[in-house]
Formats: structure tokens, sequence, C-alpha cells
């Protein structure tokens, strides 16, 4: 819930600049709010930046005030669409089973979900980390899906604001384990299974990250809203 015409137009520009240097190595999708995303299909057309809403509703249509389908999303020029952040499961609520069907009524609109799985730092004390995020995995994918049609967000709960990352290590293996349970779901070798890292991700870090072998990319938070930092991580996404 951040941004106004005024910031975003400025930042859209230096975006787009930047991601044509890397056209050929890089998929950028901006996720602006709603009362943006107009906006952002006018700047936008006819570049290689891609556009993204921050949520959806799980039904095509009906008396769901304040919310927005899949189809909607489609219809003002988005290709993507971010379902299961955190910030929804804690603040609103959601559940696996939710998430599931918004994921589902995004691909059947034609939409890429990007689907967020995490564990908190509570979970990943007490050794529980793999098994919620394995969970969260095999509750969210629609078993319908291909392996184009969605990608996984791996953000750990504790890391996002924080200014903390897990070790290398860590991120490794979560999404080498992320990749082997969609993979087994779906009949998909784990290689092809898109993961994207996210937790205070930042131009500073963004390089090291992209180089962990099962890193697809990342999904970014606050360092999104500064154009600096997020032209970094889209430079540093060219030698990764």
């Amino acid at each position: 819930m951040h941004g106004f015409v005024t910031m975003a137009h400025p930042l859209v520009e230096a975006v787009l600049r930047e991601a044509r240097q890397c056209v050929d190595t890089t998929e950028v999708v901006l996720c602006p709010p709603t009362t943006l995303i107009v906006r952002f299909a006018e700047w936008l057309a006819g570049t290689e930046v891609h556009i993204g809403g921050q949520d959806c509703h799980m039904e095509t249509h009906g008396a769901f005030t304040g919310d927005i389908s899949a189809s909607m999303l489609m219809d003002a020029d988005c290709t993507h669409v971010i379902v299961g952040h955190s910030e929804r499961r804690q603040h609103h609520h959601e559940s696996n089973a939710d998430i599931r069907k918004k994921a589902g009524a995004a691909i059947q609109a034609d939409l890429i979900p990007i689907i967020c799985v995490g564990e908190t730092a509570d979970e990943r004390a007490t050794g529980k980390a793999e098994d919620t995020v394995g969970q969260q995995v095999r509750e969210c994918l629609p078993d319908s899906a291909a392996v184009n049609d969605f990608v996984l967000a791996y953000e750990p709960v504790w890391a996002i604001g924080s200014g903390k990352t897990p070790t290398i290590e860590h991120i490794r293996l979560m999404h080498s384990y992320i990749a082997s349970v969609a993979g087994k779901q779906l009949g998909i070798a784990p290689e092809q299974i898109r993961v994207l890292y996210g937790g205070s991700v930042k131009s500073a870090n963004a390089h090291d990250i992209m180089q962990i072998a099962g890193v697809s990319g990342v999904l970014v938070g606050g360092a999104s809203l500064q154009a600096e930092d997020f032209c970094g991580i889209i430079r540093a996404s060219r030698t990764a």
C-alpha cells in the first residue's frame, strides 16, 4: 500500500531504462497497487516490462465489493498476479485452500500467479520450516498447473522488512526442497520449476542471492520503491 502517480512515473521510467539493458536475460514485472495498474499499462505499453496485480479474488465475478478478479487484471493488461503473500495470510487470514483457488483462477484467466510460501520465525526456530513450506506448496499449487503456468516465491516471513536474510546454504536448500515438492506433485522435473527468493532483497545482496543454485529471480519488497535500489537489483541480474 505505497505509491502515487507523482512518485510512480519517474520510478517506472528509470526501471524501463534499466530493463532495456537486459531484455535478453531478465524478465521484469512490476506489481503496483490496483489504483496505478491502468497508469502503468499506459506508461509501459509496447515495452519489455510486464505488469502484475498484488492479489486477486478466487471468483470470476460477483458481489465482492472491494475485490478484483483475475480476469479484471487481465483486462487491465496484467500478465502476472501475486497470491498468498505472507501479509495476505497474516492480515486477511488467507488459507492455503484460498490461495490454491486464487492461483487456479489466475491460470484460468491466462495470468501467471506468483505463489508465495514461507515460514515464520517460530516455525524456523522449532525446526518446522520445511514441513510448513512443503505443506504450503502442496496445498497452494493447483494440480492441473503446467510448468509455465506459475512461479513460486520463497519468502521467509521473518526476513521480510527486517534487513535479515537467510544464509546462502539455507536459501539453496529451501529452493531445492520447494522445487522437489512442486515437481513431484505436478510430475515436472524440479529444475524446470521457477522459484524466486523474497525477503529483504536489496541491490547490495541481489547478485549473491541470484547466483545461488535454484534461485530463478527475486521478489522485491521495499527496495522496489526506490529507483536506485530497484535498478541496482535489475542490474545485478545481468551478471548473476
